[in-house]
């Protein structure tokens, strides 16, 4: 049985997983982001968004409990007026960018990076399945249009605490959905994990994205 796991302690991924029907179990990295970003050098709001996607899986992937697995690493950056917006954390930095956001338009990007665990030469006496050596990525971006929001409603927006943990400051799933006029591209990508994406990398690992259905 082909076995997934997210490397990602967002419940709204593994939500989303959980109600496409996709089998798989969580595992967190401890991977700290802001290093990564130093270490690399890299601004782009497209190419950290893959960055972190791939440190998280190949942290992940690293170890014992992954062995015999397909590591799925996903992280989002939203880019707004040429900016990345990562999570905001403080009720004034989420402030300050609603109102920019307020009736305008950004791009939210979310890397994904698959590593396979499984053995590529495995025993013939049962070894496990049959692994394809892949490590690799992609990014899917979708345009968020927002609605114009009022001062008043920016504050009980954050005063429930939901954006600060968020890219961008902001859900489609939740609360902040109300905000959102439309989405063009995948909207999955704006939950954080693009569901056909990632059947697109289980087939570059040999593997149908059925065979993860759930029984």
């Amino acid at each position: 049985m082909v076995r997934l796991i997210l490397a990602s302690q967002s419940p709204a991924r593994t939500k989303l997983l959980t109600e496409a029907g996709i089998r798989h179990t969580v595992l967190v990295s401890d991977v700290d982001e802001d290093a990564v970003q130093a270490r690399y050098g890299v601004t782009d709001p497209h190419d950290t968004a893959l960055l972190l996607a791939r440190a998280k899986a190949e942290a992940v992937a690293a170890l014992p409990e992954a062995e015999g697995a397909l590591v799925l690493g996903c992280d989002s950056v939203f880019e707004f007026d040429g900016e990345a917006h990562g999570k905001p954390y403080t009720a004034a930095v989420a402030r300050e960018r609603m109102l920019r956001m307020s009736g305008n338009t950004g791009v939210l990007h979310t890397g994904h990076w698959l590593v396979d665990c499984r053995d590529t030469d495995p025993d013939d006496d049962g070894g496990g399945e049959q692994g394809s050596g892949a490590t690799l990525g992609t990014v899917a971006s979708a345009a968020v249009s927002f609605l114009e929001m009022e001062p008043a409603e920016i504050d009980a927006y954050i005063a429930t605490g939901e954006p600060l943990q968020c890219a961008g400051s902001f859900t489609i799933d939740g609360l902040g959905g109300a905000f959102i006029r439309k989405v063009d591209g995948d909207p999955h990508t704006v939950v954080g994990l693009s569901v056909s994406t990632l059947r697109d990398l289980l087939s570059s690992a040999n593997v149908r994205i059925t065979e993860l259905w759930s029984a």
